[in-house]
């Protein structure tokens, strides 16, 4: 019988936000990722106390992956933003920051927590209503006949990672071949459903980041025994096993194995294996594919019939290989191959890029599967730009859903923070009413709803500078650590570059106070395009996830923990 150990009794927290502990916590969360926030971030270096790999990111998705806590009150925070960022891939330090600092906000102040959650709901139905309409003023509408804004989205993602350590050269080219590969995924001219097709990545460490390409087709590793000058038929049959063809026993399925005394299995394996290997053969397979391991005994045999062996291809690529060629994987070796198993490919070549020798396979049709070849000088960088590229694969998608983008640079939040103010002051006694406030609770609301939008922009300052709003369109300014206010003229454009400053502008601090007004809609027809551009499907959701989480984490009153 096994020692009774006496059960620890469970812990019992109240007011979770009276406490110093996790505001302490609270806080502290909320600097690392301030601080990492944007194009000019701070990296950080993650490990673990006993050494190991070290990552060096400024990504939320590793970042608060690698943050544990003996808090259940900072671990649902956590969880929740983490949830955004894996439906979503963007815009997770945006929804932390938000959230943190809405909490802050309200702890500062005197606003009861169920008055601040009435109106913090509110404040968000005015904020997506408004990007939902079709004059939004910072809501930008994706034109596919042009790759303009498609580009300059990708840019914006891939440069809000210092990480990847890029050039603007650097950064542009990667960004072009980020909206190729997107592009390329895209069938043409599929009736009916579309299936978008799929990019692979293919790593090469040690060389310049202007060598990286994105080509049609699919790369895989070059098999032994194929030289440079051998010509193919064209088109080329394919058969795809997803069965290992190895012949070991274990690989036959579970079950018991009988045995009759004097019979060999290795050789009986081996003969089903060369049984298989003839039926390719007669059928004019040239490509034979394996995921797993192929028996030596039979890759000499298929060689030795000119048929192109490659194994242990992995299951990465089994999808995307059975899109490209139209194969359907083989399961089992005990069955005949039927013939709709089988695929084709147009064309197959060699190529060489860095010390990897690639063979590259080219579909009959149009080509939804892509390869892009992502070159960087060290194994760090290449794994952060690894990262956000795919990143940017799945924001590029969501723009097939939506085809929007929101204004970045931190011009969205001032500008939504003036036009919720704006709004507000307007509804004062039927919203107060409403909400079941007074007057003075519900302005004290949303001013610390809309000074939670502006911190967030002013997040992206990390060189000593200000940030500022202009009293027109309500967009963010930087104005730098060596500058003068008075200098009107001299701001350059706004955070995402659509407005530019003139000697009647006038600005003001952010988080300051400030009259409020109707922000100014900007012409349409100017020829000025955005330089920083956010997903409109991604930053949606991450204000509802930031607002939905804070609300919850104001309306918590116990937290009880189990100790055992």
């Amino acid at each position: 019988m096994s020692r009774l150990s006496k059960k620890s009794p469970s812990v019992c927290t109240d007011l979770p936000l009276d406490n110093t502990d996790i505001c302490e916590k609270l806080y502290l969360l909320k600097q690392i990722l301030r601080s990492c926030f944007g194009p000019t971030g701070r990296l950080k270096q993650v490990h673990n106390n006993i050494g190991g790999h070290v990552v060096t990111t400024s990504a939320s998705s590793v970042l608060l992956s690698s943050v544990s806590s003996s808090q259940p009150f900072i671990n649902l925070i956590k969880t929740s933003i983490l949830n955004h960022v894996s439906r979503f891939s963007d815009c997770g330090l945006f929804a932390a920051i938000l959230c943190l600092s809405l909490i802050e906000q309200v702890k500062k102040s005197a606003l009861r927590e169920s008055v601040a959650i009435r109106v913090n709901k509110h404040s968000l139905g005015l904020c997506t209503s408004y990007l939902q309409r079709e004059d939004c003023d910072c809501r930008v509408k994706l034109d596919f006949c042009s790759s303009q804004n498609l580009i300059t989205l990708a840019r914006s993602i891939i440069s809000s990672k210092p990480a990847c350590v890029l050039t603007e050269p650097e950064t542009l080219h990667i960004s072009k071949l980020a909206v190729q590969a997107f592009l390329l995924t895209v069938p043409c001219s599929s009736p009916g459903v579309v299936s978008l097709g799929r990019i692979v990545t293919v790593p090469v460490e040690g060389h310049s980041v202007l060598s990286s390409a994105v080509l049609p087709g699919l790369l895989v590793e070059m098999p032994d025994g194929l030289s440079k000058g051998e010509s193919l038929p064209n088109p080329l049959s394919v058969v795809v096993f997803s069965a290992s063809l190895a012949g070991d026993l274990s690989e036959l399925g579970n079950g018991v194995i009988e045995v009759h005394p004097g019979v060999d299995t290795d050789s009986q394996i081996l003969g089903q294996l060369l049984e298989l290997g003839r039926q390719v053969v007669n059928n004019e397979v040239k490509l034979f594919v394996c995921q797993k391991v192929i028996h030596p005994v039979l890759q000499q045999y298929l060689r030795s019939h000119g048929v192109i062996v490659v194994e242990r291809l992995g299951i990465a690529l089994m999808e995307p290989l059975s899109q490209l060629t139209g194969a359907q994987p083989v399961a089992t070796l005990h069955t005949t191959i039927p013939s709709k198993a089988y695929g084709n490919v147009r064309d197959l070549s060699i190529r060489r890029f860095g010390s990897k020798t690639m063979l590259h396979l080219l579909p009959l049709g149009e080509s939804v599967i892509c390869t892009m070849i992502l070159c960087h000088r060290n194994q760090t960088m290449l794994n952060e730009l690894k990262v956000v590229c795919q990143v940017t694969e799945h924001v590029l998608r969501l723009t097939l859903r939506e085809p929007f983008a929101l204004l970045g640079g931190g011009c969205t939040e001032t500008h939504l923070a003036a036009y919720v103010r704006h709004k507000s002051k307007n509804d004062v006694p039927e919203a107060a009413l409403l909400l079941g406030c007074s007057q003075t609770e519900y302005l004290l609301g949303v001013e610390l709803f809309c000074r939670a939008l502006e911190s967030a922009a002013g997040a992206l300052e990390h060189d000593g500078g200000n940030s500022l709003i202009d009293l027109t369109h309500a967009h963010r300014w930087t104005l730098p650590a060596d500058s003068i206010k008075e200098t009107n003229d001299s701001l350059g454009f706004c955070g995402c570059g659509l407005v530019e400053s003139s000697p009647s502008s006038k600005w003001t601090y952010l988080n300051t106070k400030y009259a409020e007004f109707c922000p100014s809609p900007l012409f349409r027809d100017t020829p000025v395009q955005p330089r920083v551009l956010d997903s409109f499907t991604a930053k949606l959701s991450a204000l509802q996830v930031a607002i939905e989480t804070a609300n919850l984490a104001l309306d918590i009153k116990y937290i009880i923990q189990d100790m055992n």
